[in-house]
């Protein structure tokens, strides 16, 4: 790596990715390109998972989850039905990116996400007290977030929806989006983020930031 690689590298900051299935590798390698320095975990040791990081998400490292929980941006990419598993006192003060979904088909019925009227990013957010919790990233498949990453400026490059109560990691979140590859729309306080929830049509299209921007607005209306 040249001077300037590292420089750029430093300037990035790391991203911490909690979970290493298909949507936590596709975003650390997106990361990766990024400039970023991208620390991978999962409830495993790091040693157990050292040489699998290496082959899928080449640039990353593989650390325990700690030392990702410490991270500038943690981003939870594991089934939503283990939520419970994560370290809240060790992700308290962090900004904490919400990438999963409840699929009750998948998963079976949760009483957690069921029996309420909060969105499911707001139910991870209670348990995660402490965090500053970002809905992002859930509503993407993961094997389109590589082919459709692009430079900013690019006609038609396709956005991506943030939800947050926390103004500052919204735009923390937003900035690391757009080095990533997508343009973010706000949607406003993480109760929002029901409105890009599996079954919804943000949750089943594609769609750039203008096009975006009038689907959430008919989903915000019809709320």
């Amino acid at each position: 790596m040249d001077i300037g690689a590292q420089e750029d590298v430093a300037s990035r900051g790391t991203i911490g990715i909690l979970g290493a299935g298909r949507v936590g590798t596709a975003i650390a390698r997106l990361a990766v390109a990024a400039g970023y320095r991208v620390k991978v975990a999962t409830s495993k040791p790091a040693a157990d998972n050292a040489l699998i990081i290496e082959i899928v998400t080449p640039g990353a490292v593989a650390v325990d989850t700690a030392e990702a929980a410490a991270s500038d941006l943690v981003v939870v990419a594991i089934p939503l039905h283990k939520y419970k598993s994560l370290n809240a006192e060790a992700l308290s003060g962090r900004v904490v990116i919400d990438a999963m979904n409840y699929w009750a088909a998948t998963d079976g019925d949760i009483a957690d996400f069921e029996n309420t009227h909060l969105s499911s990013s707001e139910v991870v957010s209670a348990y995660l007290a402490g965090s500053r919790v970002v809905k992002t990233f859930n509503h993407i498949g993961y094997h389109e977030m590589e082919p459709d990453a692009a430079e900013p400026g690019t006609q038609d490059r396709r956005a991506l929806v943030v939800a947050g109560d926390d103004e500052k990691a919204k735009a923390s979140v937003a900035m690391f989006i757009d080095t990533l590859g997508f343009d973010s729309l706000d949607a406003g306080e993480l109760a929002a983020g029901r409105s890009f929830e599996p079954g919804t049509e943000i949750f089943n299209g594609r769609f750039n930031a203008a096009e975006l921007a009038q689907e959430l607005q008919r989903s915000l209306a019809a709320a």
